[in-house]
């Protein structure tokens, strides 16, 4: 979800109100509406909706309490989020009436930037989560509906095949009734027949509820992966990221699926065993979370130590040796390569865990991409590397995360500095396919092998077999989650000492004219 929204600012003094709507437009938060009268304000959102209301606390012709009072009671306004402007003597107050207002949270003043920012960004997720979390609820009741008129519908006929298929049952029940995983049946129209007990436990409800139940309609593919149908298919298939609504908890479980296609000469069915997998994404979860605690609880003494022999390295505490330079100019490189290890588990974590959100803008690639050149001249030029920027359209506009992809291109043409070897020759090209926008960096250099280009856009991988530099092996894992967050794909081209092509293409981003914000 993206953390982009419109914000209504409210404060009597045109200075703030003038400076804060430049510092949102700095972090990309461009839709940003002002006014210095809560009046005019409040007759703005009677007609009007956004995600974020900002509101001193004290201005002349109504408190800032009673204007986010008198917003929260405009229809326009049921789900958006309200911010308190206010100063220190006013906190008091402020605490008293955000309990009895119920607005999301004060910030004093003068505020630090970057938790402002940070506050803001929060304030309107949460405006987009509660508009998102009632939409699906509004889905799920339907859905619901639907569901409770199937299952009259289908109660006469439960009733009718129970004593056609209980002769059934019985004979299978001597093979799996004692079975810790769930097992079921179902034939071609994928309609189940026979449960064991360990299924019943996994769904908590009784058997006539599922009897008859099409299998898949009660599973939920987590990740909307596609499946063959498992009567067409000869060997036994494997699901993986799906799970199942347990009725009597009214709690999720999540499982994995096995399953084999079973003929003779009067039938033909399928048998599938579902295992319950909860313990093993809890200990996933744990472990996860535990990675990103770890590598975001270092990266405060990280800072701090650069911080510190930054010092030392300008002579702030002294002069110092060129020994003494050297040593401390190794530890802080060391730091350096720590933090930037940190940074990327952590950039991994979020991914992976769904908390990482796009915020999508329009912009000129090629000077995206000019601007990272840029960055890594001296690279470059240390490593004796030409670099050539070829593209077809002068302007080339895209609408993406321009932070994020200005990560994938650095880390492509870092790859192309650190594992192409010296005296070669870089080349970046960027070009449009239709709507799509596709940018690649090739080199001449060493090149890989088939064997290693299986291994890379995979985590803690450097995706060759001769070790060459020290490196995370996160790189071009990151890279390919955030072209896929992008809707987009990226692969690559080498050959041995011919040199590698890394392309990734972003679907429907092109483009046809540059907008101004």
């Amino acid at each position: 979800m993206e953390t982009c929204g419109k914000i209504v600012l409210v404060d009597d003094e045109i200075m703030v109100t003038k400076t804060l709507a430049t510092l949102l437009k700095l972090e990309g938060l461009s839709d940003v509406v002002t006014f210095n009268d809560p009046v005019e304000a409040l007759e703005y959102l009677k007609n009007n909706s956004c995600e974020l209301l900002i509101s001193d606390f004290i201005m002349p012709k109504m408190e800032g309490i009673e204007f986010l009072s008198n917003a929260k009671k405009l229809p326009s306004q049921e789900d958006t989020t309200q911010i308190l402007l206010t100063g220190y003597a006013d906190k008091e107050n402020a605490i008293k009436a955000i309990n009895e207002v119920g607005i999301f949270k004060y910030i004093e003043k003068p505020w630090n930037n970057n938790d402002l920012i940070l506050n803001i960004k929060n304030a309107i997720e949460r405006t987009n989560l509660k508009r998102t979390l009632k939409e699906k609820i509004i889905q799920l009741k339907k859905a619901n509906d639907e569901l409770e008129d199937y299952s009259r519908n289908l109660e006469a006929l439960v009733q009718k095949r129970s004593l056609e298929l209980w002769e059934s049952r019985e004979k299978l029940n001597a093979i799996f009734s004692n079975c810790a995983d769930g097992i079921i049946t179902f034939k071609k129209d994928c309609l189940i027949n026979s449960l064991n007990n360990a299924a019943l436990e996994l769904f908590g409800t009784e058997e006539k509820n599922l009897i008859n139940k099409n299998f898949f309609e009660l599973l939920i593919n987590e990740k909307n992966k596609k499946f063959e149908n498992p009567f067409k298919i000869k060997k036994p298939m494997f699901l993986r990221d799906f799970s199942l609504i347990n009725y009597k908890n009214n709690t999720k479980v999540p499982i994995e699926v096995s399953l084999a296609k079973i003929e003779n000469d009067k039938d033909t069915f399928v048998v599938a065993v579902v295992r319950n997998v909860s313990y093993q994404k809890e200990n996933e979860r744990l472990r996860d979370d535990f990675i990103a605690t770890l590598t975001h609880d270092l990266r405060t003494p990280l800072l701090a130590a650069i911080s510190g022999l930054d010092f030392i390295l300008k002579g702030t505490l002294g002069e110092i040796n060129e020994k003494q330079r050297e040593l401390v100019f190794a530890m802080k490189k060391s730091n350096e390569d720590m933090l930037g290890l940190t940074n990327a588990l952590l950039e991994v974590y979020r991914y992976e865990a769904g908390k990482i959100f796009l915020c999508k803008t329009r912009f000129c690639v090629n000077e995206l991409i000019k601007q990272c050149i840029k960055e890594l001249e001296m690279l470059f030029v240390q490593n004796n590397t030409k670099v050539v920027f070829d593209y077809e359209n002068k302007e080339l506009y895209i609408n993406a995360d321009k932070n994020e992809i200005r990560r994938v291109i650095l880390n492509l043409l870092g790859n192309a500095i650190k594992h192409g070897g010296e005296n070669i020759k870089v080349t970046v090209k960027s070009q449009r396919l239709g709507k799509d926008a596709q940018i690649s960096v090739e080199d001449n250099g060493t090149g890989l092998s088939v064997e290693d280009q299986k291994k890379l856009f995979k985590r803690f991988s450097q995706g060759t077999s001769k070790k060459r530099s020290c490196s995370t092996g996160l790189g071009l894992y990151l890279s390919r989650r955030i072209i896929e967050a992008h809707n987009g794909s990226i692969w690559v081209e080498s050959e041995l000492d011919k040199g590698s092509k890394f392309t990734f293409n972003l679907k429907n981003a092109a483009l046809e004219d540059k907008v101004l914000l």
